[in-house]
This record gives C-alpha cells, structure tokens and sequence, in this order.
C-alpha cells in the first residue's frame, strides 16, 4: 500500500473537498482519501500494482481543479504556487470589480431615485435641476445593451469556473456552493435578457427592469470573499510557512580539506560541517568540536539557550550563538527533525475532527434544501402573494435569488479545519505536536493523566550517589574493585540505572573496561553477568528475592535511602549481597507546577514506576502526586492504562521510553516526551518537543481553546443562515447584499479562527 500527499488547487467551498473524494474513491485500487479544503491537501493511500499516481492526478483535474504532487518538506514549492493561485484570483477580482462597478452604480442611482419619476424634473430648485442633471448624464448606464455588454463576460468567462465545477459535481450527483452561484446568477441574467429583448415596458429614459447588476455584482462578492478567504487562510497555515523558512539555504563543509559553502540539498550523511556564531545549524548532527550555547526556541518553543560540547547532538535550524561548532551530520534532508515536525504539522492539519465530519454531512444536504427553499419562496411569491397591481413576476424570481445566493456552506465548512489548522500550528510554534484532529478533539476530554517516572517526572538522567560495601572482609571485595565489577556488568545494560553506573566508574577512574564474559537483562528487574567467572546480579530486592539472595540484615539501609527518594541497585556476586548502590534521578524542574495545573483542571493525576514503592512514594510526594502506582513491570504499563480506561477515564499516558511505548497506544491519548526515544515519539498522539511537563496542561488548553472556537464557529454559521433565509424569503434582502453577507459570513468564521494566534499559552 503506497502514501501519497497532493497539492490541490481550484477549491472554491469544503464541498469541492467531498467532490474529489468521491470522484477518487470511485477508482479501483484506492484504499483511503481524505481532502481538506483548509490546507488544499489530498492524502491518498492506494494499491500501487492497481492504480498509479498520475491516474489519481488526471481524475482531480478532470473534475475542474489544479494538482500537483506535494513538494518535500522543507521547500516553498507549494508556497509559491498558492501565491500565484491568489494573484490570478486577484486579478480576476479586479476585472470582475471593473466591469461591475457601472452596473453597480446604476441600481444605487435607481435606489435612490434618480432614473425614476421620483420627483418633478421641471422643479426650477437647485435640487431638482441637480436631479435632472444627474438623470441626463447617467441615462446611458441603464441601457439594457449596455448593461448587457458588462454583465455577459463576468456571468461567462470570469464565472466560468462555477459553471464547470457545479458541472462535474452534478455528475457526482453533488451539490455545492457552486451550483446556488449558478442557479442564482444565471437565472437573474437570463431573465434580465428576457425582459430587454421581450418586454416593451419602459421606464424613464428607456430604462427596463431588468437585473444584470444582481448576476454581475454578485459573482464579484463572491470572488472577492474567496480572495479575502484566501489571504486568511494563508494565514491559518502560517506556522508551517514559518517553519519552512526556518531551514538554512546553504551549508559550510569541509571537502579535500577546505571549507566550501553548498546547498543544504547536496549535504550527505557523515560529512563535517562548520557552524560559526549567528549561524543556523544546517542539519541534525553531533558535535565533534568546540563549545556554544544554541537557540532552539523555534523548535521546542524553549526561550532559554543549551548548552552544547563535544558528543552532544543538535538540531537542524537551531542557532548558534557564541561559539564555533564542529559537527557531523547524522541526518539530512526529510529525515532532520525539522522536516519531520513539518510532515506532522501538515499531516495533522489536514485531517478531520470527528465534529467536522459531522458538518460535512449536515453540508451535503444543505444545498439541495437550499434550492428546494428557493423555489418554494418563487411559487410562493408568485402564485400565492402575487397581485397584478401591486407585483410583478420580477420580485418573486428576485428574492428566489436572495435566498440562493445568501446561502453559504462555506462557514460551515470552514468552522472546523481552519480552527484545528491554526490550533495546530499553535501548538507546533510552542513545541506541542498534535498528530490529528480527532486527538485535538479529544485531548480536551482528558480527565486522567498518567506520569512515567523516569524521564518524565525526572530528567532521566540518573546519577550513582552512594555506594555501600557489604561483607567485603569475607568477599575481599574494596570498593575499587566493586565498582569495575559492577561496571563491566553493566556495560552492554541499555537502562538508565545501568547506564549511570557504567558512567560514573568511566568518570571516577578514567578507564575502560572489559566485556562481560555473559550479558543478560531482565526487564523491570536488573542485570545477569558473569565477570571474571563469577555471577553477578544487579538490580531491585525483587531480584534479589527470587534469585534467593539474602537481603534482611541490610533492609534497614535499604529504607532509609528510599526515604530520601533514591533509587537502590543491590549488588550480588555469587549468590551474596555485597553492595548497595543508590542513585538519584533529579525531578524536572516544572514538574511540581505542572502536577499542580492538572490538579486545578480537575485531572486525576497518576504516576507509574517500576521502581519500589518507597521511593515511588518520596518522588511523588516532592511533586505533589497522590496517586502511585509503584514496582510496575513494562509489561504491565499498559495493563495499569486499561484498568483506568475501564473505570470510566479519558487516560493520558505520558512516557518517553521504548518501554512506555505500549502503554502510550493503549492510552485515549499517549503524550510523547520529545526527547525519548523514536519510537515513543511515533507511538504517542501528542509529541512534547521539550524537556517541561507543563507542556501537557498546555496543550489541554490548546484544545479546550480550539474546541471552544470550533463550535463558535458552526454557532455563527448556523445562525447566519437561519436568519439569512427567512429575511430573504421574506422579501427584505436585495440578491446583492445577500452576496456581500455570504462573504462576510465566511470572512468571519475565518477571523474567529485566527484569533486562536492571539491565545497565550504559558
């Protein structure tokens, strides 16, 4: 099964996006579609030895719309190409604009009386002779020749594209905003030229009444609205524009021994590369010289600089500030962490929230209702209220087309995506990634919260705090020795506490040691080895306990360690306990504060530990958890999630490890520490981009925001047509201004969206 992403072009309303997803899906070999009119994606997933992409392509285009394959991350292709789209948009504004505006101006003079019998044109008053004037000098403006010369190439060749799309949605059997542009204007035009053709009845100066203005002026609106939509929809996605700009144009690498300045595209893999103060960093690498401090605050939404030395990994598009690094590029092009944040960010602003899906149905049959409503307001009008004195055929078909016309899917359709794209690109700027909508949707509905501890409520960063021998007389064992031998089994150990200890012996001695002769991990427990053909175990008392190794003479020790939090690792040589090693794992530095906003939010706040209960209990009580759920295995994380998960709670596991992985995809909504592991990361919904576990009310709040904001959104847009179309029905909305409302209406759902951007998370 294949992935593709396509730019789609041409999209005139949120039902152009259902027309292309039926058109699509109709094709042999296609598995999944989904087009967002908000973002102008098409993401497919199709059987390749079926169907190929160029087949998909030619479909989209056959239905009226532009498409291109969707460019990689990091390049401006599709910036570009949405630049020009809105320029020909402009520019058909403009002509359309040019040509109406005479229209315009004669139905306003009309309104206002100055081409009918209003008043008495012999009036010798300043004001009559004025009237009179104005009445000689437009008189031509109301010509139906003229008016017709105007009207027919906006109806014909600017409108053109509502005639083609409504075409092949048709052929879809779909209805959308096109077909009521169509319906509305072409029927106002066409009875327009019935009436200057047929009707011999003349007004003042010739004048007919006819309505070349209403078809003209309205497709003009509606151009204009889609181009103002267009700009605030630009704007809705400008946190990808932002992060695409973000990535260096060039690079400086060594080659045959000179420094060379290349385009980051021709950058391999393993190449030494040159970052000098003020400088970006090209490309996700490792420092191989030199000392800085980097700003990776458009990345993790982290104001504060780090620290960077020898062996420390750094991050494509962070910045150096004061010293002169030498790196070497570990990943290039789509596989930096840049680019992979920007292909989330896309991915997740164009899919759809399970409340959008609902708008879109309740939109398919929202333009057939609208055209059965018109023509009912017609022969209402027109078979019912009709009076030969006092109204002519003319008004009914009049307010048939301000119902038409002032009836808009667009706000409907735009309520949801263009929230949840600004949502998104909120929480990217603020180093939250959210994977989709439907997450976005339901990370508001949390109301318990599991915390990993190790790596999440800790940094994850394990140091060796004390070291206690134990029979060393009999064992002949001093604490030099000890520690080579708990080092060397410890060396293949992948765990932090292993990995601690491992280190901490490199750090006191400055010296390497041997391979363990055997190397065995035990999950949740510690670490088989045998060194210098003696058996060594390392790890918790559990271990101990089932491998029967003695360990009540040192229990006491053992609790008061665990009281001041630390983590023990009981050493066993052959069968005997000969030392106790304790570590601490210091607590985040927002942890406490984060716990505490959870708490306010009325969230259950739990943390999960394979570590020993006392200590489980010291930790959480430093950060302010009631909540422990203590010597847990890997195995059984996930269980512990559905427990909660039965009980009634949205969960949300928080972890950043290999073995937090399960337990964060049987969570409602996993929450991944950025800086853990791959495969954590690809694992959780929600992808915390720092080191700060206030990260996660954040991003509650980002959704609580967004949610709020969506269904204002679908208010107001619900609310614009109740009202619109009975006041239309009713006669009291001229087709014009139902055109301008139309526009507004969507215009404003777009503003309301925006100002999401205004939100402060912190």
């Amino acid at each position: 099964m294949e992935s593709s992403t396509l730019k789609v072009y041409g999209m005139t309303c949120t039902l152009c996006s259902a027309i292309i997803e039926a058109g699509v899906e109709k094709l042999s070999g296609i598995h999944k579609v989904n087009v967002s009119y908000a973002s102008e994606r098409a993401s497919l997933q199709y059987d390749a030895s079926t169907i190929q992409l160029d087949e998909i392509k030619n479909t989209i285009e056959k239905l009226g719309f532009s498409v291109e394959e969707s460019e990689a991350a990091g390049t401006s292709s599709a910036w570009q190409r949405r630049a020009t789209e809105r320029s020909k948009l402009r520019n058909q504004v403009i002509v359309s604009a040019i040509l109406s505006s005479p229209l315009l101006l004669a139905m306003l003079l009309g309104g206002l009386g100055f081409c009918h019998d209003t008043f008495d044109p012999y009036t010798q008053t300043p004001w009559g002779l004025f009237v009179e004037s104005i009445r000689v000098k437009t008189a031509i403006l109301h010509k139906w020749w003229l008016q017709m010369a105007f009207a027919t190439p906006v109806q014909f060749i600017i409108g053109y594209k509502f005639y083609r799309n409504a075409f092949y949605a048709l052929k879809l059997r779909k209805a959308t905003m096109d077909l009521l542009v169509v319906l509305g204007t072409t029927t106002a035009y066409f009875y327009s030229v019935y009436t200057a053709l047929f009707d011999t009845t003349l007004y003042l100066y010739g004048m007919k009444n006819i309505y070349f203005e209403a078809s003209a002026v309205i497709i003009t609106l509606i151009l204009l609205g889609s181009y103002m939509e267009s700009i605030a929809r630009g704007r809705t996605s400008s946190a990808i524009e932002t992060l695409i700009g973000l990535r260096p144009q060039t690079a400086k690498v060594i080659r045959n021994g000179n420094e060379v300045d290349i385009p980051i595209d021709d950058v391999a893999v393993g190449e030494i590369i040159i970052v000098r103060p003020g400088e970006k960093i090209p490309v996700d690498g490792i420092v191989l010289e030199g000392y800085s401090s980097v700003d990776e605050s458009m990345l993790t939404g982290e104001s504060l600089p780090v620290d960077k030395q020898v062996n420390d990994l750094v991050t494509g598009a962070s910045i150096n500030q004061n010293g002169t690094l030498k790196l070497q590029a570990l990943k290039v092009g789509n596989e930096t962490v840049l680019a992979h944040i920007i292909k989330l960010v896309e991915e997740a602003q164009s899919s759809k929230a399970p409340i959008q899906k609902t708008a879109d149905k309740v939109c398919s049959y929202f333009v057939p209702a609208v055209v059965l409503a018109s023509l009912t307001t017609f022969l209402i009008w027109f078979f019912v209220l009709f009076d030969a004195q006092l109204f002519l055929i003319d008004k009914a078909i009049v307010y048939a087309v301000a119902v038409l016309v002032v009836s808009c899917p667009c706000a409907l359709g735009l309520a949801t995506p263009t929230a949840i794209m600004v949502g998104m690109g909120k929480g990217a700027q603020n180093g939250i990634l959210i994977k989709n909508g439907e997450i976005l949707e339901n990370v508001c509905n949390i109301n318990a919260v599991l915390l990993d501890k190790t790596g999440t409520i800790t940094t994850g960063k394990p140091e060796v705090t004390d070291i206690i021998l134990l029979n060393q007389d009999e064992d002949r064992l001093n604490e030099v020795s000890l520690w080579e031998i708990a080092a060397m089994a410890e060396k293949k150990s992948e765990h932090p506490l292993g990995a601690a200890i491992y280190k901490k012996y490199k750090r006191l001695f400055d010296r390497e040691v041997e391979d363990p002769e055997q190397f065995e991990a035990l999950p949740g427990q510690g670490v088989y080895a045998k060194v210098a053909g003696r058996a060594v175990l390392i790890g918790t008392s559990k271990l101990m306990e089932d491998k029967a190794v003695q360990i009540d003479h040192s229990r006491n020790i053992i609790s008061a360690l665990q009281d001041e939090g630390k983590t023990i690792s009981l050493v066993a040589i052959d069968g005997k306990l000969a030392a106790l090693i304790a570590l601490m794992d210091e607590v985040r530095e927002n942890a406490r504060e984060a716990v505490t906003l959870l708490n306010k939010m009325g969230i259950d706040v739990y943390m999960l530990t394979g570590d020993n209960a006392q200590t489980a209990a010291a930790i959480a009580k430093r950060v302010g958890i009631a909540n422990v759920l203590a010597e847990v295995l890997p195995g059984r994380k996930a269980e512990e999630v559905e427990k909660l998960k039965i009980q009634g709670k949205v969960v949300a596991m928080v972890g950043d490890g290999i073995n937090d992985a399960p337990a964060l995809a049987a969570a409602d909504i996993g929450i991944a520490v950025g800086t853990g592991t791959d495969v954590a990361i690809e694992t959780g919904d929600v992808v915390l981009l720092k080191d700060d576990l206030s990260s996660v009310p954040t991003a509650i709040n980002l959704s609580l925001a967004t949610m709020r904001t969506i269904k204002r959104n679908l208010f107001w847009a619900f609310i614009y047509n109740v009202i619109g179309i009975p006041i239309a029905a009713a006669g009291y909305l001229n087709p014009v201004v139902a055109a301008a409302a139309m526009a507004l209406s969507s215009i404003s759902v777009l503003l309301n969206s925006l100002s999401l951007r205004r939100l402060k998370l912190n």
